[in-house]
């Protein structure tokens, strides 16, 4: 029987992948050196994708590096001399305040309840703060902020820069990255992606705060600091032999989704988490971990079980072929997780909520 993974992330492969990485091993790609032409060629064909996929503006560079944790750990060490604040609402959010704690930086936050969303018109953020560091789409909880709330901050504190963690919001998640500085993601989400690749979209604003931390000797990172990062990708190259094969597929998945276009996605990503959300709210069993409807994710559906049933559940989706991920960390035995990107048919979800009918 062939498994369709709706995990989080990793997740199931977009369709095409497999022959693209058969493309690549024909093509030697994986050989190439990464000061070659054809690297740079295959830099800037990604580059000019993702722009286009996300709408990203010239005046922001797009870096590869290798995981969206090593993303969390650049962003602070460029752009984080003092201080730093964080909006906390579940696992990678709170990360992303224990790597600013881990480096030294005295890490201000905003925290609430798992499944929470947040009152954001009565959060202060102390006027020192340098940098606010937020997770749009929340992994381990399933909570997605909105966007509109993520611009009125940079509106209210114009002079600190926004980061924004949109590692399972993307692509679906639509961005006016005039009104944000920097944000980043990893591949094995939303892009159906092997994991092994990490990419951060910073604008020039971020880049003089690296020079600036750097010039006052402060300790910014050796080879993936933001400087040298910039000074490389200027180039179409990498400060370090980077994943090759991912950067080169990225491209490849990005060219195929735009000739699918946003809004198709975006709209078909929609009607799959309604389909799980309308049955989730009719179940006597089975329920919507994030209770209030504007805070739910579109492609991150956290589901509470009775406690301790997880793994039946999960057994069950998994012996008809459809893989689902358990509840993150603490949340393991009482909920499971079902990843809804573009990869994702409307047929699986309707074979999967057919399933949890049966259960």
């Amino acid at each position: 029987m062939e498994k369709v993974f709706h995990t989080v992330g990793p997740t199931q492969l977009y369709p095409e992948v497999k022959g693209f990485i058969a493309d690549a091993l024909r093509d030697n790609i994986p050989s190439l050196s990464h000061r070659s032409q054809e690297f740079m060629d295959i830099y800037r064909e990604t580059d000019g994708q993702l722009r286009k996929l996300l709408g990203i503006p010239e005046g922001f560079r797009i870096f590869f590096l290798s995981s969206g944790t090593e993303c969390m750990e650049r962003i602070i060490q460029n752009l984080v001399e003092k201080k730093s604040f964080h909006f906390v609402d579940g696992s990678f959010s709170k990360r992303f305040y224990t790597i600013a704690k881990q480096l030294g930086k005295d890490a201000g936050k905003a925290e609430v309840e798992f499944g929470k969303g947040f009152d954001f018109e009565n959060v202060n953020i102390p006027g020192d703060a340098e940098i606010i560091c937020l997770t749009q789409n929340e992994t381990s909880t399933g909570v997605a902020l909105n966007m509109e709330d993520i611009y009125q901050l940079k509106g209210k504190y114009p002079d600190m820069l926004i980061a924004l963690d949109i590692v399972t919001g993307v692509p679906y998640i639509k961005i006016d990255f005039d009104k944000i500085d920097c944000a980043f993601f990893s591949v094995q989400k939303g892009f159906g992606l092997p994991g092994g690749l990490g990419v951060i979209i910073a604008n020039e604003k971020c880049i003089d705060k690296a020079k600036e931390l750097m010039k006052k000797g402060i300790i910014i990172g050796s080879y993936h600091n933001f400087v040298t990062l910039a000074e490389n990708v200027d180039k179409f190259q990498t400060a370090i032999t980077p994943n090759v094969m991912n950067i080169y597929l990225l491209g490849r998945v990005c060219q195929k989704l735009n000739e699918k276009g946003m809004r198709r996605i975006r709209q078909e990503t929609e009607e799959k988490a309604k389909l799980l959300y309308d049955f989730l709210d009719s179940s006597d069993e089975l329920k919507p971990f994030v209770k209030e409807v504007k805070d739910r994710s579109q492609t991150t559906i956290v589901i509470d079980v009775p406690e301790g049933n997880s793994k039946e559940y999960r057994d069950k989706l998994a012996s008809q072929g459809i893989i689902a991920g358990s509840g993150y960390k603490e949340y393991k035995d009482k909920q499971i997780r079902i990843g809804n990107f573009p990869m994702h048919t409307r047929e699986n979800i309707e074979k999967i909520i057919s399933i949890l009918k049966e259960q």
